[in-house]
């Protein structure tokens, strides 16, 4: 053989395919241009992803400019990242989406571009932001009810992963741990500003060591390592799905998960499952009661609910408690408190309201509850989940004419139903137990904490009946004379901010 046919045998090395330009791959997503930073990421995973994008309809440009829209970076530091994209010399840097490689590899799963969430970003941390507290930091209270929370929330970054951690720390039942959780981020909801860097925090309270590390984690590399492996626990996924289902506690979850079962569909086939009424509901309505309720709908409800108590009595008093009472734009529910001015009248109101709902055709569920409400039973020094008035927890029919604003029912794209189920809960105390029970159908956590420091500043027992002077022989607080006032005389005497306040 010869030298050239020698040669012909030679199989010749291919050169390494590069990303190189776009191509003529069709971009199906104009709104939205990527850029992979390789420090970190190296450049064959760097051009792999690259191909993978654009084969989805991405356009992936190699080179930083202006008119990228997205820069998606892996385990690079905030601070360091951020420095690198201010010195490329771009127009307007804080135009940028600057996301975590998670955001990127959400969207190639879903095959477009998914909405950024704050576990998505990585937050700029500028080595020249003033670290020191603000003044009106310096005398944050360790007690939620002191303490002054807008519904703009600065610190969601942190917020959102502390709300995780105390939500896998409730399906292990570790109480204190979750309890820590839930303090940290109320504290850090309540701050005026977002935070920067751990001396901002420096001297707050409900601010443990774990919770530091935590935060400090995240200013750092713009994410929790500990939540994202959270969020892929088997267990912890299959748990939070159960509890989204209306009448399904932590317990049941945990029952059901360790049967083997992992999704709806096969609790639903499982012959040996029983689902009780609630249950059944649950998962008849999942689709829409698993969604948000807006202001607008609860808005509309309480036109419903307001209509219908007024009808059977028109001098009844309603008022409107939970989330939305606090301010909040969207809730999983709309709760109402109502009673009436008489002593005793109330009894029975609550069962009138349902027949009327019936009668109108929109009651799709309902649970009602009887009063075990026992005077001389107080004061109980054992604080119950659930109070001893009479409610009900109702599923109700909202139709799509009865939601004002251009957004009306919060439905899926491609759903024609010109209506929406919605949870509606009830609760009647008698009137001189309104305050009390208006204060604690305001907010689980609220009332939680008001609890704790009327107990420890004022030395007297709260529920959602009742406040006892301990050493006193009887009830002892301030005068009480109607129910339109009393709440409010109430929050006052004891020195906390109310609720649409916070």
């Amino acid at each position: 053989m010869n030298h050239a046919g020698m040669l012909a045998l030679v199989k010749k090395r291919k050169r390494p395919v590069e990303a190189g330009a776009q191509g003529q791959v069709e971009v199906k997503f104009k709104e939205v241009t990527l850029y992979l930073v390789e420090r970190k990421m190296g450049s064959s995973r760097r051009n792999f992803l690259t191909r993978l994008a654009r084969s989805k309809g991405f356009r992936v440009e190699d080179v930083l400019s202006d008119d990228v829209t997205h820069v998606v970076a892996e385990d690079n530091q905030a601070e360091v990242l951020w420095a690198w994209l201010m010195g490329h010399g771009l127009r307007d840097v804080s135009r940028l989406a600057v996301l975590d490689i998670s955001w990127f590899t959400d969207s190639m799963r879903e095959g477009r571009p998914v909405r950024v969430e704050t576990r998505h970003s990585i937050q700029n941390t500028p080595t020249g932001t003033d670290c020191s507290p603000p003044t009106a930091v310096a005398n944050v209270s360790q007690y939620a009810c002191q303490r002054r929370t807008t519904t703009e929330n600065h610190n969601k970054i942190f917020t959102d992963v502390m709300e995780e951690l105390a939500e896998s720390s409730e399906f292990n039942e570790s109480k204190g741990p979750c309890l820590a959780f839930r303090q940290a981020a109320s504290v850090l909801k309540s701050l005026p500003s977002a935070v920067h860097c751990l001396k901002a925090i420096q001297g707050l309270p409900c601010l443990g060591e774990h919770t530091k590390a935590v935060m400090e984690e995240i200013l750092t590399f713009g994410r929790s390592f500990k939540v994202e492996e959270i969020r892929c626990d088997e267990r912890y996924q299959a748990l939070k799905l159960f509890t989204s289902v209306f009448g399904v506690g932590p317990k049941t979850a945990e029952k059901w998960y360790r049967r083997g079962l992992r999704s709806l569909q096969e609790i639903l086939t499982e012959p040996n499952i029983q689902l009780n009424r609630m249950q059944r509901a649950g998962f008849l309505y999942y689709s829409d009661i698993s969604k948000a309720v807006s202001k607008a709908e609860a808005k509309a409800v309480g036109c419903i609910i307001e209509e219908t108590v007024h009808w059977i009595a028109p001098d009844a008093i309603l008022a409107l408690t939970g989330g939305f009472r606090r301010g909040k734009e969207y809730g999983h529910d709309v709760d109402f408190l109502l009673t009436m001015p008489e002593m005793g009248k109330e009894e029975g109101l609550l069962l009138h309201v349902i027949d009327r709902l019936k009668d109108q055709g929109i009651l799709l569920y309902c649970d009602y509850q009887g009063s075990t409400f026992d005077v001389s039973k107080l004061p109980s020094c054992r604080f119950e989940d659930m109070d001893c008035f009479q409610k009900c927890f109702l599923i109700l029919r909202l139709e799509q004419g009865q939601v004002e604003g251009e957004r009306g029912l919060q439905r899926d794209p491609g759903d024609s139903r010109g209506w929406r189920a919605v949870r509606v809960d009830l609760v009647a105390p008698p009137v001189d137990r309104y305050a009390f029970a208006l204060l604690g159908w305001t907010g689980s956590r609220f009332g939680r904490d008001l609890r704790t420091f009327a107990q420890k500043e004022r030395q007297m027992l709260l529920d959602n009946h009742a406040l006892y002077d301990k050493t006193k022989a009887g009830r002892s607080g301030p005068s009480l004379s109607g129910p339109r006032h009393c709440c409010k005389a109430l929050i006052n005497w004891m020195n906390v901010w109310p609720p649409p306040l916070r």
